[in-house]
This record gives C-alpha cells, sequence and structure tokens, in this order.
C-alpha cells in the first residue's frame, strides 16, 4: 500500500521551494523513468528536454501564462514529440533491438517491414497524435516516479508550444513541446499542499464484470 501513500501525498504543486533543488540522483531517476515509458512498438518518438537555466526559465513564463512554478520550480521538463515520424527511426530501432537482443535480422524484418507499413500509412498529423498520446504517458510515469520520491510536480498544458519550441530552438531538433512539468520541493506555506485530496467513490470510477 506505500504506493498508495505516495500517491496520496502528491498534489499539482503551486508554490515550489526556491532554495530547494534536485540532486543529481533525483534528477537522474526521472531521466530513467522518462526513458523505461512504454512507448507504442517501443519506437520512443517522445523526448525530455530538462531546463535548469533560470534565464531560459524567466524567457518561457510569459509563453506559460505567467505560471510562477515555471520559474521557482529546481528544473522544468518539457516533453516534446518528433515533428514527423520517417521509416529510417523505424529501421534505427529495429537495429537497436538486433544489437541489444542479438536477434536475427531474419526474425526482426516482417516486424520492421510491417512498422513501416503502419507509419507510411498515416498522415503527418496522425503520426503526432500518435506521438501525442504517448507523451501523456509519459507525463503519468513521471508523476508517479516524482510520488515515490518525494519530488512534487505540477503538469501543465497551459502553454503555447510554439512560443516555447522556438525560444528552446525545439525544430532544430526535429521537436515540438507537448507538455510542462515544473519538478522540485513544495514550498510548506503552500496551502493546496494540506487540503484533502477531492476523488469521486471508486464505486463510481471503476467497473468490474
Amino acid at each position: 500500500m506505500d504506493i498508495i501513500k505516495h500517491l496520496k501525498w502528491r498534489y499539482a504543486t503551486k508554490k515550489f521551494d526556491t532554495t530547494q533543488k534536485l540532486s543529481k540522483n533525483q534528477l537522474h531517476i526521472l531521466k530513467e523513468a522518462f526513458n523505461l515509458t512504454a512507448t507504442s512498438f517501443g519506437l520512443q518518438t517522445i523526448s525530455l528536454v530538462i531546463v535548469e537555466d533560470k534565464t531560459i526559465r524567466q524567457a518561457l513564463l510569459p509563453h506559460a501564462f505567467n505560471q510562477q512554478q515555471v520559474i521557482d520550480a529546481s528544473h522544468l521538463l518539457v516533453i516534446c514529440i518528433q515533428n514527423n515520424i520517417h521509416k529510417t527511426d523505424v529501421i534505427s530501432h529495429y537495429n537497436n533491438i538486433k544489437n541489444t537482443r542479438h536477434t536475427p535480422e531474419e526474425i526482426l524484418q516482417p516486424y520492421q517491414d510491417n512498422l513501416i507499413k503502419t507509419i507510411e500509412n498515416m498522415t503527418p498529423q496522425e503520426r503526432q497524435q500518435w506521438s501525442k498520446n504517448q507523451a501523456y504517458i509519459a507525463l503519468g510515469n513521471l508523476i508517479t516516479v516524482c510520488a515515490t520520491q518525494g519530488i512534487d510536480a505540477c503538469p501543465m498544458e497551459g502553454f503555447i508550444p510554439q512560443k516555447i519550441d522556438k525560444l528552446l530552438a525545439l525544430n532544430k531538433k526535429n521537436l515540438q513541446s507537448v507538455l510542462l512539468l515544473p519538478v522540485g520541493i513544495r514550498e510548506k506555506t503552500d496551502l493546496f499542499s494540506k487540503l484533502e485530496k477531492v476523488r469521486k467513490p471508486i464505486t463510481e470510477t471503476v467497473i468490474e464484470l
């Protein structure tokens, strides 16, 4: 039941303690957790940008509707997707499988060809939506991991992606921002940290057949 205790502890942090910084080990855990997030076909068409520099975050602030957590948190995590997914991404992925697991190419080739066909049958917009769905999986994974590590977080959709992308030069990396996640340590005076969590009864949200 420890995980339930951690999940009850977490909340969308409104005030971060500006004097507290995440340790290198805590950041390493978040990086690993992101990289281990489940993705469709294991293709990993998502990326994580970690922004520590306060000057950069100050420039980002107006484009996140002046949500102060962007500045006050220890770090700002930006979850991104690829602008497009190409045949070469699939080939690279299956080469990685072959090199890691030493799986014979004749076994992998049909799966690779099928995934390439799947990708090529999608429009660029469908590929982006497919990646965005996985970005939300990564967000949920990071939030849970943060809770288990005593790290506070505040998931954000409220920002102007095009402005964030330009300031972080994401287009040069074939990326676009989808979600923001300021992470750090809560300010003890944050009223919201002491409020009872409000949820529907499990009997209303879980259906057992």
